[in-house]
């Protein structure tokens, strides 16, 4: 037990180096706004549309940083989750 518990914990700790090495770029506003991050949900990169960087598009600007950095998040987590799924099981925590 305490063998597959350590393989276990050796596997997890493999999987967190691949997820740093993960890029997962999203779009927003019809690519008028692009950020990427990694599969520890660190954001890598951001990239504005100049024509947004004005006054008057603040709103619209907020509106899409907001909907990238959601869907990047969420495409990361999901890509942790896939990896982790068969390897959480067998730390034998309830629920994983």
């Amino acid at each position: 037990m305490a063998f597959d518990r350590a393989k276990t914990i050796m596997e997890l700790k493999r999987i967190q180096k691949e997820l740093k090495k993960i890029e997962i770029e999203v779009e927003a506003g019809n690519g008028s706004v692009k950020m990427t991050v990694n599969g520890e949900q660190k954001v890598q990169s951001v990239s504005i549309d100049p024509s947004l960087l004005n006054a008057d598009s603040g709103e619209r600007l907020e509106r899409f940083l907001e909907s990238a950095f959601n869907q990047a998040i969420t495409r990361s987590q999901q890509e942790a989750a896939d990896k982790m799924k068969g390897v959480a099981g067998g730390l034998g925590l309830p629920g994983l």
